[in-house]
């Protein structure tokens, strides 16, 4: 069997707003950098309720000076069998 990773939203929520704040950046400033409208999205991924898209991580990485790597949070708990 082997084990595969999972993100962690709910982990994943808090790390982003852990680096948003170390960032000294509000939801505000997210918000405009992205370019939306409302902060809804912003507020889903603290929330840990959605993920960024793969483009929207880039961005968040870039204004976090971070790699993707150290905003999602993973866990392994899922075993993939591999029929013989």
């Amino acid at each position: 069997m082997n084990r595969i990773p999972v993100i962690n939203m709910t982990a994943t929520g808090n790390n982003i707003t852990r680096l948003r704040i170390n960032a000294g950046l509000t939801v505000k400033d997210l918000q405009d950098i992205f370019g939306f409208s409302t902060p809804q999205a912003i507020y889903k991924w603290q929330r840990g309720t959605a993920l960024p898209t793969v483009d929207n991580l880039v961005v968040l990485a870039a204004v976090f000076g971070v790699k993707i790597d150290d905003i999602l949070i993973f866990q392994i708990e899922q075993q993939l069998r591999i029929p013989a």
